[in-house]
Order: C-alpha cells, then sequence, then structure tokens
C-alpha cells in the first residue's frame, strides 16, 4: 500500500518502473520501510494482491481513515458541498469498439496486416447500443462536450466540501448519458443531516428531477442555472441569497481536484480494465490527494475551529 500510494503521489508511469525506483531510492526505500541492502519484490507482487486489495475494499478502508484523520483535526465542513464529474479514458482502443454480434475482424485498409492492422471506420454507425469494446466491455463511447471526438471512457465522480476542497465521497460509473445526476444522489445519501446542507454543480445537472429530489432530500441546490434553451429550474428562492453565489464561487474549486488527479495522479488515461478495478484506483487517488491537501492545510493556517 505503501509503494502504491508512492506510485500516485510521484506519478510514476507504471508499477515495473516503481520497483526501479524503489531498487535505488533511498527516500522511496524508507517510505516504504525496506532497509538499504533488502531484497525488492518482484513486479508481479501486484498484480497477484490486487485481487485480494479489492475484495477487501482497501482503498475505501483507507479513504474512511483519512477523512477520520481530517475530522480529528477539524478541517471539515458539513454544510456546504460540491459534486462534478469527469470523464476517464478507458484502457482501450477504438479498434476494439466493433458490434457485439460481429464475431468477424474489423474491415482491413491499406498495408499492416499485422496485430495492429489499418482500420476505418468512415460511414459507419456505431453506439452503445449495437458495438462493444473486445479490450475492456465495461467502457462505453462518451464525449466530453458537443462537438469533441467520443472515446471509450468511464465516469468518475467527486463530492467535495467547500471550505477546504476536502473529497468526502467518490464514485465510478460507466459513461452513460444520466450517470452525473444518478451518481450525485447516491452520493448525497450519506451527507450529515445535522444541518440543512447546499449541493453546488454546473449547470449540466440543472435538470427536473435532479433538483426535485435535492428538495426531497431537504438539500438547497446551489446549481448554476441553465437558462440557453430552456428555463432553470433553480428558482429565485435560491438565487436571491449571497450562500448562492458563494457556492458558485467555490464549486470550481473541484476542478482543482481533477487537474490533480489527471496530471499527477495518473487518472488521466487510466492503466486498469474493468469498472471495479478503474473505481479502486479513482478512490485511492482521492485518498493520496486528501493527505497532501491536510498537510498543506496544516502548514498555511491552523484548522478553522468551529463555534
Amino acid at each position: 500500500m505503501r509503494a502504491l500510494l508512492l506510485h500516485v503521489l510521484y506519478s510514476v508511469r507504471s508499477e515495473r518502473m516503481l520497483m526501479e525506483q524503489l531498487d535505488y531510492s533511498l527516500l522511496f526505500r524508507w517510505l516504504v520501510g525496506i532497509n538499504m541492502d533488502d531484497p525488492i519484490w518482484d513486479v508481479t507482487v501486484f498484480t497477484k494482491n490486487r485481487q485480494r486489495l479489492l475484495a477487501g475494499d482497501i482503498a475505501d478502508v483507507l479513504f474512511a481513515a483519512v477523512l477520520k484523520q481530517a475530522r480529528q483535526r477539524n478541517p471539515l465542513f458539513d454544510e456546504h458541498f460540491t459534486v462534478d464529474g469527469t470523464l476517464l479514458d478507458a484502457w482501450a482502443g477504438q479498434k476494439s469498439f466493433r458490434r457485439v454480434d460481429d464475431d468477424q475482424r474489423p474491415p482491413v485498409t491499406g498495408t499492416g496486416e499485422g496485430s495492429n492492422p489499418t482500420v476505418t471506420f468512415h460511414r459507419e454507425k456505431r453506439s452503445n447500443q449495437t458495438h462493444s469494446s473486445t479490450t475492456d466491455p465495461d467502457a462505453m463511447l462518451s464525449r466530453k462536450s458537443r462537438g469533441s471526438s467520443a472515446v471509450l471512457a468511464y465516469r468518475g465522480h467527486l463530492l467535495t466540501e467547500n471550505l477546504n476542497c476536502l473529497m468526502i465521497s467518490t464514485l465510478t460509473t460507466r459513461a452513460y448519458g444520466s450517470a452525473a445526476c444518478n451518481a450525485a444522489l447516491l452520493m448525497t445519501e450519506g451527507l450529515p443531516g445535522i444541518h440543512r446542507v447546499t449541493l453546488g454543480a454546473d449547470k449540466g445537472y440543472d435538470t427536473h428531477d435532479f433538483i426535485a429530489e435535492l428538495r426531497h432530500m431537504e438539500i438547497t441546490p446551489h446549481i448554476a442555472q441553465n437558462d440557453t434553451n430552456r428555463g432553470s429550474e433553480v428558482d429565485e428562492r435560491t438565487t436571491r441569497h449571497a450562500g448562492y453565489q458563494v457556492s458558485q464561487k467555490k464549486r470550481k474549486r473541484i476542478e482543482e481536484v481533477f487537474g490533480w488527479m489527471k496530471s499527477i495522479g495518473l487518472l488521466r488515461k487510466v492503466r486498469h480494465r474493468g469498472l471495479e478495478r478503474v473505481g479502486w484506483m479513482l478512490t485511492f487517488a482521492a485518498a493520496a490527494y486528501n493527505l497532501m491537501r491536510i498537510r498543506n492545510l496544516i502548514r498555511s493556517a491552523p484548522m478553522v475551529q468551529r463555534a
């Protein structure tokens, strides 16, 4: 687990390279707990033990332990939260996205008849209802926005508190249309019910069913208004308060978390296949980010004390 933590914090691009650096780096040896002259284990140890880590929900246990440590230092604010999601590129190529009922090889054009043939998808209509990836069946074809190219991906969701931008919950789903709203509702079920809380999000969450469900859960929807093509579901009873404007400023900080997880935490393109393993890595990276964030909060200023 300590080696995997180094894997995320130092952006080591593969487990094999991690073992190479652990062999000669005294810093890595000290953190993992290996003496200078001790032999390094083989890289296949990660592969053999990964299923055991998945079965024991070790990433969730680590994430909960880090949150418990944060609460002991009292940096968490249990009234204002932000939710958002992002696409995680799957470890699968476009050539693996084939028709479900097609047992034949895809059409090959040009040269390159080896293990990586040249494939053209011109004038071929592909969708998640008729096609599936042979490399990673859980990955779905999705696009970030209108006009952008579609890629095989998962969707990672985060729930953060607004005071110090610490992550409260994570969830990984397949990249279907309503995944963002469904995941947000699942993560908000675990929010504390002592105070009436607010939930900030971008305009993609401004839908009738989502806003109605939040109000039913007694959560104030501080959702950005989506008034481009239709009327927004967030009315003046919410936007007239000064706290709504504060939430709109604070919610943008969650993009910093996604930026860190993709540039530092090795999640720009996931290196594992299957929804369970990708979700495990997202939770583990979230725990690593919270550890780093707690350290920065301790260094910068004393923890905020609530009355």
